[in-house]
């Protein structure tokens, strides 16, 4: 294992975020001020409880949940895809550095800034709603293999894409959607009983699930499906960087 390319490589990417350190960090808090006020005040207003929890509190998971997929995918994805684009992928192709490597150095890079807008989203959360974490240790793990898993995809993204357009169209046409309608902003058991059959289908509900479970003790799925989906998901998405790399699709040519 080649510890000093995997260090440069995350150093290098870190060192980029460092860059515009304040706008990725004030971007989340603007949001989630945003989401607080349109949710938590006028939804909020007519919602007094979710399952004994107040509304304001309820969405925090979500919120969190909807911003660390979306930046560990942008991140990731525009790590890997700016040297496809620039041409210095061969650089790094042709160095004694192997694909778990250069895995290693990008996703973590990009998980570690998802996992630190997240960190930074709740804290801003405490000054809008009162906030008890009941299992901190099931929700750091929740959210670490979150970034992970969703880094690992967006990696895949930035292989796949052929232009700066690509890189957008699963984050907004498939990740958003299926965020906001797994159950981000209410609990699944509110839904009309055939919908939530429907929303069974929606992976992204059993990691909210999970996650929001982790705070409240109260989850819509059992916790430990939430587990199995995205441990499958985390090893699917390495099954097909294994092949990536292993046949050279869109990086060698």
């Amino acid at each position: 294992m080649n510890l000093r390319a995997i260090r440069a490589i995350y150093i290098y990417e870190m060192k980029r975020f460092m860059r515009t350190l304040m706008e990725s960090l004030l971007s989340p808090v603007i949001s989630t001020t945003l989401y607080f006020v349109v949710f938590g005040s006028a939804i909020g207003s007519r919602i007094d409880q979710v399952e004994g929890v107040s509304y304001g509190a309820f969405i925090v998971p979500g919120l969190i949940m909807l911003t660390v997929m979306t930046q560990a995918i942008s991140n990731a994805s525009f790590g890997i895809y700016f040297p496809k684009f620039i041409g210095t992928i061969y650089e790094l192709l042709s160095a004694p550095v192997n694909f778990l490597e250069i895995v290693l150095g990008y996703v973590g890079a990009a998980a570690t800034k998802s996992l630190l807008i997240g960190v930074v989203i709740l804290i801003t959360s405490g000054f809008f709603v009162e906030i008890d974490v009941l299992h901190p240790a099931a929700m750091l793990g929740f959210l670490v293999l979150t970034c992970l898993s969703f880094s690992l995809f967006g990696f895949i993204i930035g292989i796949w894409a052929e232009n700066f357009q690509q890189l957008q169209i699963i984050p907004l046409l498939v990740i958003t959607p299926l965020v906001f309608l797994g159950g981000s902003f209410y609990s699944i058991s509110m839904l009309p009983e055939a919908w939530q059959t429907v929303s069974y289908f929606n992976p992204v509900v059993y990691l909210i699930s999970g996650f929001r479970w982790s705070f409240f003790g109260q989850a819509d799925v059992p916790v430990g499906l939430s587990l199995l989906a995205i441990a499958a998901f985390t090893g699917i998405c390495l099954l097909i960087v294994w092949l990536i790399f292993k046949t050279g699709y869109r990086i060698k040519s």
